[in-house]
């Protein structure tokens, strides 16, 4: 499937008019255009490298799929790879989607799956239409700032997960299990986010430069906004990758002082039931003792296990080992 749109001195003029017509378009002055390919084969490439003149090495990147986040310079066009990224709330994983994109002086060319929401970006393209006389940088940073905006989102999202975590971290009925299993699985994601986002610091900070003569000057702002937001972005997930090992180191700090309470208790409990088992073992012998063979004796016998091991509960609570 492969969607075009022309723009000419700022306006929406055409859309999906075909490809073979790209060349004519970018001869003419004032022209910006944008042409978008869905789970493209070679062939379809070989169409836009011909129109394009594109290097046969970044044709190559768009097709082959797991691509490093990465802007890549040519004599004609500059050839770039990123990351939209989604979370599942139930499951928790992270999900990928790779889009690609060719930038020259007068378009712009899109590759991806179809798992990218390009609806996204083209409700930011028309909500944002005065400047579309930027030609291919409005197009572009259409482009970037829905895909950093997707991090954003994401990053955020996990933030709320975390303080889920932290309050079941600190639950009266432990929950142990699920602080770990929550914990790993948002830490995997926040791993898998950092590989996305890292990258796109080196990618929005060549276009920020002003040297590239592709991208009209007056958009780099905009530019540098979107940079802005990743590094937003990434301090964020680092600071949240710190805050997730801490919420592991805790949890298991937790388990141990638990496990410590327990065996205070038991202990307890052990020391004050021996006390009992000592006496009566004692009167139990064959030997005469105050009260042996009298009735009195029972209540002697009786009234030392009672008073010791109330003497021992009462000194064991003072402590707090009960």
């Amino acid at each position: 499937m492969i969607t075009t749109r022309l723009y000419r001195d700022g306006a929406l003029v055409e859309k999906d008019f075909p490809v073979a017509d790209i060349s004519d378009y970018r001869a003419e002055s004032g022209c910006a255009i944008w042409a978008d390919f869905v789970s493209p084969d070679a062939a379809d490439l070989a169409t836009i490298e011909e129109e394009l003149e594109l290097h046969p090495l970044a044709v190559e990147d768009a097709i082959h799929d797991h691509q490093r986040p990465k802007l890549d310079q040519y004599d004609t066009h500059f050839f770039l790879a990123a990351y939209d990224v989604s979370l599942d709330l139930e499951t928790g994983e992270l999900r990928k989607s790779e889009i690609k994109a060719f930038v020259t002086r007068g378009a712009l060319v899109t590759v991806h799956d179809g798992s990218f929401d390009m609806a996204k970006v083209l409700e930011r393209w028309d909500n944002n239409v005065e400047l579309s006389k930027y030609g291919v940088a409005f197009l572009l940073w259409g482009l970037l700032d829905v895909i950093v905006d997707g991090h954003f989102d994401v990053v955020q999202v996990l933030d709320g997960q975390i303080d889920d975590v932290e309050d079941a971290l600190f639950d009266d009925r432990p929950r142990d299990k699920e602080v770990a299993r929550r914990s790993y699985e948002l830490r995997k994601s926040l791993v898998m986010l950092r590989r996305v986002v890292l990258p796109m610091r080196e990618v929005v900070n060549s276009l920020i430069r002003r040297d590239i003569e592709a991208l009209d000057n007056k958009m780099a702002p905009y530019f540098q906004d979107v940079y802005d937001h990743v590094l937003r972005v990434t301090e964020w997930n680092e600071s949240l990758r710190d805050l997730v090992s801490t919420i592991v180191e805790t949890n298991i700090g937790i388990q141990g002082n638990r496990m410590n309470l327990i065996m205070k208790k038991v202990t307890s409990w052990a020391a004050i039931i021996a006390v009992p088992t000592a006496i009566t073992g004692f009167f139990g012998q064959n030997l005469l003792f105050p009260g042996f063979g009298s009735g009195w004796g029972v209540f002697l016998s009786s009234g030392l296990i009672v008073v010791t091991g109330a003497a021992l509960y009462l000194s064991f609570k003072k402590r707090d080992w009960l």
